[in-house]
């Protein structure tokens, strides 16, 4: 019986050290343009998408400026679950979309630029209670965002990144 017992605890242990994930590799994920804290508050009208979205800086408006980005982010590379009533919104681009236009999006998300204009609404000011969390490095803060879903999808067709929707398969 303790034969049995010592087995497949050994068996259990093996296991389980080879899936884990090295420290390293959890925190490039955690650190991955792709780990986004969304959640979905509503649909607005004309193709706008109400999310609250959660950023990281040294300071609280750094924080909130990333919160920014990581909104418009969020749409294109990931989607927003739904929530509030709201289906689900799928991400703009696959996976790899990033990869396959660093220079476009490098260009676009660079410190104000193009993608500021498909914010339509944000909780500007400092958040506070919580919506703001102090860190260990820095700040979490939380947005809640209208963003034109929409248009970033059509100026992204435009601009030969993104299928357009008709194009059929």
């Amino acid at each position: 019986m303790r034969k049995k017992v010592i087995f497949i605890v050994m068996i259990t242990l093996v296991a389980l050290l080879s899936t884990a994930q090295t420290r390293r590799d959890l925190k490039a994920m955690y650190h991955s343009q792709y780990s986004y804290e969304v959640s979905c508050l509503g649909v607005g009208q004309d193709g706008t998408k109400a999310i609250k979205v959660w950023g990281y800086g040294k300071n609280a408006e750094v924080a909130a400026y990333n919160a920014k980005r990581d909104a418009v982010a969020a749409m294109i590379f990931r989607g927003v679950s739904g929530g509030n009533g709201a289906a689900p919104t799928p991400a703009i681009l696959s996976i790899d979309g990033y990869e396959k236009n660093a220079e476009f999006f490098d260009a676009f998300f660079k410190s104000g630029g193009m993608y500021l204009s498909f914010i339509n609404l944000t909780t500007d000011g400092v958040p506070s209670g919580d919506d703001r969390v102090r860190m260990e490095k820095g700040y979490k803060v939380a947005i809640c965002a209208s963003v034109n879903y929409d248009g970033l999808r059509k100026y992204l067709e435009e601009k030969g990144i993104a299928k357009k929707l008709d194009a059929g398969f």
